[in-house]
């Protein structure tokens, strides 16, 4: 049967135990984590969970509606029309994308948003059966 060496300051903890004991817990991982919202149950308003989509949306509706008026300009004036007429459908076609996009993410949001409902409803149930 082996002895564990004794540490320098005279204790009798080992290495590994040393090294559980400052290891990361779950309160360290908490605050180092980028979605604190998962740790935290706390409350956040609809613009905190919306606030990205609709930016985006806004941008692009305003990119499409440029697009708009740079190909309308292409069939109004005669001076640097090819330029109108490259420039126009590329703002239109990144417009639509993005509006798209923003457009697609907003339910994308609202059902990762009932899942979470969901599994922290189930939590709770799961623990308060466990728990007694």
């Amino acid at each position: 049967m082996e002895i564990p060496p004794k540490s320098p300051d005279g204790s009798e903890k080992s290495p590994q135990s040393k090294e559980l004991l400052t290891s990361n817990t779950a309160s360290t991982l908490c605050i180092s984590s980028r979605s604190e919202s998962v740790w935290t149950s706390a409350s956040r308003s609809k613009w905190d969970i919306y606030h990205k989509p609709v930016i985006v949306v806004s941008v692009g509706a305003a990119v499409f509606l440029f697009g708009m008026v740079i190909t309308s300009l292409s069939c109004i004036q005669t001076k640097n029309k090819t330029v109108y007429k490259m420039c126009g459908p590329a703002f239109l076609s990144l417009g639509l994308m993005l509006l798209v996009c923003g457009l697609v993410w907003i339910p994308i949001i609202r059902k990762k948003q009932k899942q979470r409902q969901k599994s922290q409803f189930l939590q709770s149930l799961k623990s308060f059966f466990f728990n007694r």
